[in-house]
């Protein structure tokens, strides 16, 4: 099943059938809403939005361990995060897509794992978006004619403030490409779940850097963002088929993400928490 995170504009595509809303379900409290579940050309697709239905949850507020933990439980075996960012760059321009190869992350104040006191887990995030994915999803945009950069680096800010000039130059010093509020813990996550994921960053603005271009409003996202969901509907329907057939993704490496990563000896293990992760890492407790 291919799970899509994102803004209500990109759930109302042509052609998805057999839709409905359902409770999501987890362990790690309540997620940021229902879930919209329909088919695709073919592909089950679980819609989650990851603010809730009229924006209601700002980014700090996002319970990221129950919405991954929600999509785990429904099936989802591939994520598409689809998320509004700044450039950091003259050359990513607002309206252009970036598909992300790496994050820093400079989030604080968030929950980052499932794991804690009683199971301890270190999973792998030297290559953090699954390049299977990527790939699909870089190709798909081309189909169509969206402008695509594949690659970047993605600053996690905490917000919910935009950057200040001293961090934009920062953050662009760090040779960072685009900067938003969202994608983590939500990348950690999904590998902690053995999901495979990957981010297509809508450009929105130059962030406040840019001395020819005024400074980031909502005012000013908002209306890139009306004009690119037209395109983000497009890219999903392009890329679900590709999903689908993709015949190598049971091999994906993401999908074993912990099978060296639970460091607790398995008489130490609390059951309440064997319990509660019983989605997430089931595949490797109940063995």
């Amino acid at each position: 099943m291919l799970g899509i995170i994102g803004g209500s504009g990109v759930y109302n595509i042509e052609g998805l059938e057999n839709t409905r809303w359902v409770k999501a379900i987890s362990s790690f409290g309540e997620p940021s809403d229902e879930i919209l579940v329909g088919e695709l050309a073919g592909q089950s697709i679980a819609f989650l939005p990851r603010h809730g239905r009229g924006h209601r949850i700002p980014p700090t507020e996002i319970n990221f361990r129950a919405n991954i933990d929600a999509l785990k439980r429904l099936g989802v075996s591939d994520i598409i995060s689809v998320s509004a960012v700044g450039s950091l760059h003259e050359s990513l321009a607002p309206g252009m897509f970036v598909i992300i190869d790496q994050f820093i992350d400079r989030t604080f104040a968030r929950e980052k794992s499932f794991f804690g006191s009683g199971l301890v887990a270190h999973v792998s995030m030297a290559h953090p978006v699954c390049g299977r994915l990527g790939g699909h999803l870089y190709e798909a945009a081309q189909q169509i004619d969206i402008p695509v950069v594949r690659g970047g680096t993605y600053l996690a800010m905490e917000g919910p403030q935009f950057s200040g000039l001293a961090e934009s130059e920062l953050y662009r010093s760090w040779k960072c490409d685009v900067i938003g509020m969202t994608n983590m813990p939500e990348a950690k996550l999904a590998r902690e779940a053995e999901i495979c994921y990957a981010t297509v960053a809508m450009v929105t603005d130059y962030d406040c850097w840019h001395p020819d271009h005024d400074n980031v409003t909502v005012q000013a996202i908002i209306k890139v963002l009306t004009e690119n969901a037209d395109k983000a509907r497009a890219l999903v329907k392009r890329v679900a088929p590709r999903v689908q057939g993709d015949a190598t993704a049971c091999q994906c490496g993401c999908r074993s993400a912990l099978q060296h990563a639970i460091i607790t000896a398995p008489e130490a293990r609390d059951p309440a928490m064997i319990e509660k992760l019983s989605a997430v890492a089931g595949r490797m407790l109940n063995n």
